[in-house]
């Protein structure tokens, strides 16, 4: 773990980010000021701490804050996600707890990147595995998310819930329970708890699999593997996954299957041909 920089590289960051707010922006009169932005006095109100508490923290005295206290700076800072993690690192050397943001779209330019991958099914999914973005090829391999309403276009769901998707898998006990175990890890990450809660009391309720899976507290976390799929037009085939943090929404997975095996590509790029034409 780094090491929490020293206290003057705090207070240079955040006496920098308040000169550059405008005062009128938060109901502040302007007036005649001796330096740009806010006052110290002006963010220790907005943050509700104590104007001398706020002083000695730009000027590294008086230790370090609680989270809790730092969270609030940052707010009526109104510092940005980067802004807020940077903060975060400077004071503790770690970067704050993620917080969940639910969504259920991406940019053009991240679906460019899905669309760029011919013949390797891609997908994003949330902390929560609700798929929110795809490629044509896990269209044809995986599953057409788009036939599918929001809702039950969710990982879990989907292998708890539905046959056709519990069927094509090889081995679905092993698959099930590894999408646990990760699902476990990614909205404790995530700080998703409430959210999620939601939906393992349903899929509890819906799934005595899942309710023992859930029950047993195991985690894993889900980087790379083999899936192996009984597609009902190829047969069987064998997939890589690898899975991406997107930069600046921990939330957010981007799971890339390639090929595992020379017969699983053949198979599979023929298909995807095929489909194309």
């Amino acid at each position: 773990m780094a090491k929490p920089a020293v206290p003057n590289d705090l207070g240079n960051f955040l006496r920098n980010r308040r000169m550059r707010l405008d005062p009128a922006t938060f109901g502040f009169m302007a007036g005649r000021r001796r330096t740009p932005g806010l006052r110290r006095e002006e963010v220790a109100q907005l943050a509700s701490i104590s104007p001398t508490w706020y002083t000695w923290l730009e000027q590294g005295r008086g230790g370090s804050p609680s989270r809790e206290v730092l969270s609030r700076i940052a707010s009526g800072l109104m510092l940005t996600e980067p802004e807020r993690e940077h903060l975060f690192l400077l004071a503790f050397g770690h970067p704050p707890e993620h917080r969940y943001q639910p969504t259920e779209s991406i940019t053009p330019r991240l679906q460019g990147v899905l669309d760029a991958l011919p013949y390797s099914p891609a997908i994003i999914k949330t902390a929560l595995w609700d798929v929110v973005a795809w490629n044509p090829a896990a269209t044809a391999i995986l599953m057409d998310y788009a036939r599918l309403a929001p809702p039950q276009r969710n990982v879990l769901r989907l292998l708890f819930t539905d046959e056709r998707a519990r069927n094509v898998q090889e081995d679905w006990n092993s698959m099930a329970r590894f999408v646990v175990n990760a699902f476990r890890a990614d909205v404790t990450r995530a700080g998703s708890s409430d959210e999620a809660m939601v939906l393992v009391e349903e899929l509890s309720a819906a799934s005595p699999e899942f309710d023992a899976f859930w029950r047993s507290n195991d985690v894993t976390h889900h980087t790379e593997g083999i899936k192996r799929l009984r597609h009902p037009a190829l047969g069987l085939i064998a997939l890589e996954f690898s899975t991406f943090v997107l930069d600046g929404r921990p939330d957010l997975q981007l799971l890339v299957f390639n090929p595992a095996t020379p017969e699983s590509r053949k198979a599979i790029e023929h298909h995807l041909m095929q489909k194309a034409d």
